[in-house]
């Protein structure tokens, strides 16, 4: 009968990542063919525990273990053996890699990271050096990122030799194939650490704020990511660090709405200004400007303004400003004002509600 996977690694099935780790080094080391003991079943063992380790490790395959056992774990199992898929395939014959490259022992890359900026128009439109404050993984000072106590060095991984790999025998529709993963109990860097730094406990990494200065490029639109290259978390041991991606937000602005690289703004006027013309001071990214509004203007006309919108995110040109006109009809009128709009349509040939009486008027009718 195959044995629970959760056991052969001594785990409950609540384990995390790094309880999986622990008891996969420790068991590693101990079962190892290479460790030189004389148990003659220790390299069956280690199969056992690397299989489990595999498995279990992959947040995917472990939700399929987890529901339906392991012959579900890797995808459904073929006929007269294991299953295995196009990444098996890549494992066998590139070590992981389907270009080719095999892995090579050696610090990981660090992870990447994400931050947010907030930003006004402005700012998005011209550009800006924005500076945000984040915490993140950072090369250890005291051993200067290497892990290990200062005036101690790393020596050779037991468990893969120094190669940052293991090597397994597996069935496949094949037949027998060789596949190499990273070596769980070096993760791949081929060196252990037998002294560790006390600071970051063999890490190379501490946690600490940072102060970054994020370049953002004139015409950045709400939404878009800068990728800040190597500007992320620290890697384990000295590694290469990730990438920083800055998600950019910003803000509404009272004026205006962005749309693309041009700009819309809804200027207010009134009847008289809208039918006779008026020229009229427009705001701006950087002032103000004048446009011309010709006689007989209609609500929602719009008036272009070259060049006065958002510079283009590739360099090139610059949006316009797109003024729309809103005609504005006043809520209250006086009675010399309501007279003239009664002559306006009187000589129009318009229809209109009759006048009303005077403010004076209604109010002595009121207190009869």
């Amino acid at each position: 009968m195959t044995r629970d996977l959760y056991e052969v690694l001594g785990v409950s099935r609540a384990a995390t990542e790094d309880d999986l780790k622990r008891a996969y080094r420790d068991l590693a080391r101990r079962y190892h063919p290479d460790s030189g003991h004389d148990d003659p079943e220790a390299e069956e063992r280690f199969k056992e525990i690397s299989l489990a380790y595999e498995t279990l490790r992959d947040p995917e395959r472990r939700r399929r273990y987890d529901l339906f056992g392991e012959s579900q774990a890797r995808g459904g199992a073929a006929a007269g053996g294991e299953a295995f898929g196009f990444g098996d395939l890549f494992d066998a014959f590139f070590g992981g890699d389907p270009f080719g490259n095999r892995r090579g022992a050696g610090p990981n890359r660090g992870p990447d990271a994400e931050a947010v900026v907030e930003l006004t128009l402005e700012q998005a439109a011209f550009g800006t050096t924005h500076t945000i404050e984040a915490r993140l993984p950072v090369s250890c000072t005291r051993c200067e990122g290497s892990g290990c106590e200062p005036g101690t060095h790393p020596t050779r991984c037991d468990a893969c030799g120094g190669s940052g790999e293991v090597r397994q025998v597996r069935r496949s529709i094949l037949g027998q194939i060789v596949t190499a993963a990273p070596c769980g109990v070096c993760d791949g860097t081929g060196a252990r650490i037998l002294s560790q730094c006390r600071d970051c406990r063999g890490d190379g990494r501490v946690q600490a704020t940072r102060s970054i200065d994020v370049e953002v490029p004139a015409g950045v639109d709400d939404g878009q990511r800068l990728r800040l290259a190597e500007r992320g978390p620290a890697a384990p041991r000295g590694g290469p660090p990730g990438d920083l991606y800055v998600t950019v937000r910003v803000a509404a602005h009272p004026d205006f709405e962005r749309q693309g690289d041009d700009l819309v703004h809804a200027h207010p006027v009134s009847v008289a200004q809208a039918a006779l013309g008026a020229l009229l001071t427009i705001p701006t990214l950087e002032g103000t400007t004048e446009l011309t509004v010709p006689p007989a203007t209609q609500p929602g006309q719009v008036f272009r303004v070259k060049g006065a919108g958002v510079p283009s995110l590739r360099g090139r040109g610059r949006g316009d400003l797109l003024v729309r006109v809103d005609v504005v009809i006043p809520s209250r009128l006086s009675d010399e004002e309501a007279a003239l709009l009664h002559r306006l349509a009187e000589l129009r040939g318009e229809d209109v509600a009759p006048p009303e009486k005077g403010v004076r008027s209604r109010l002595r009718s009121a207190f009869r």
